[in-house]
């Protein structure tokens, strides 16, 4: 396979499941403000603080405020996290490898990308956000079950696994990290409080349901951590994203070391005493576990995609 296709594929990947798990955190967090008493909610810069995009918001923005944090997170081309620029981006990855994806995924993703930019200003109103972003989420949802159902499962549907499962396990590392360390203040009265903060780290995986068929206990603390970094079932789970990818990866040619790397993830995920860990030990987890992230998606572009173009310097 040709390394530019392989890559356009990935990224195709990477783009609508960024698409899906942004739009879930919006619309979560949304919810979320409605359930918790006046004067405690977390606001709008937790969503900020989960894409890691500080600096860029503050460049353009004064306070985080929640129209301009929707506006950011949903529509802002300037940022290359937002909706409607990762369907863009998975829109222009589509466009060049067509005859490589199904007509119709073609279809369902340039028709998800024209349709989030039409009806962008109704859904960052608070009456229209709720329907905008669940037609988002089923139209993400809709284009990574035409692509698993109907292209072919050779090296190019490996690096679409591949794409889908290092950017899924990025997004819950960050949503877990961030939602449990800043949703509420540890205060002794805000105890009562705690069973929503976890219930909302579940909400932003679309996790609660099967959270509670497979723990069969309420919601708290430990059992969340466990559920959302080493369950083997959830395909949302740190390990089971982990899992796959190293199933893609064995499928593939020259994959020595991008093995090494994503087994090293499998292995701190296994190893990790998930209720012994601090809200500290947790960060200093969860950033172990995203550079190791990086470190394969690294790995994974230095063996298969070609290198960068660089410009010859002039004087």
């Amino acid at each position: 396979m040709l390394s530019r296709v392989a890559e356009n594929i990935y990224w195709l990947a990477r783009s609508v499941e960024r698409a899906e798990n942004t739009a879930r955190v919006v619309s979560v967090n949304a919810n979320l403000l409605l359930d918790l008493p006046k004067g405690i909610a977390p606001g709008w810069r937790p969503l900020i603080d989960i894409t890691g995009s500080n600096d860029l918001f503050e460049e353009h923005f004064k306070d985080y405020g929640e129209r301009q944090v929707v506006r950011f997170l949903l529509g802002d081309e300037r940022h290359p996290g937002s909706i409607m620029s990762a369907l863009a981006a998975a829109r222009e990855n589509c466009r060049t490898i067509r005859d490589i994806v199904p007509r119709e995924a073609w279809e369902q993703i340039n028709g998800l990308y024209l349709f989030a930019g039409d009806q962008l200003q109704k859904g960052t109103t608070k009456t229209g956000r709720h329907g905008y972003l669940r037609a988002l989420i089923t139209g993400c949802q809709t284009i990574s079950g035409l692509l698993d159902g109907t292209m072919l499962h050779d090296e190019g549907y490996e690096f679409l696994r591949l794409g889908r499962y290092l950017e899924r396990a990025d997004m819950t590392t960050r949503i877990a990290d961030v939602r449990s360390a800043t949703l509420l203040p540890d205060a002794e009265e805000l105890r009562p409080y705690d069973n929503i903060q976890w219930v909302s780290v579940l909400k932003s995986m679309t996790a609660y349901q099967m959270y509670r068929r497979s723990e069969q206990i309420r919601v708290q603390r430990t059992p969340v951590l466990r559920f959302i970094f080493q369950s083997p079932l959830f395909p949302r789970s740190v390990r089971y994203c982990c899992r796959h990818a190293s199933l893609s990866l064995e499928r593939l040619p020259r994959n020595e070391a991008s093995l090494r790397f994503a087994n090293r993830l499998s292995r701190s995920l296994d190893g990790a005493d998930l209720e012994r860990l601090t809200q500290g030990d947790l960060h200093a987890f969860v950033d172990d576990l995203q550079l190791g992230i990086g470190d394969l998606h690294a790995e994974i572009a230095g063996t298969w995609f070609p290198p960068p173009l660089v410009s010859a310097d002039h004087d």
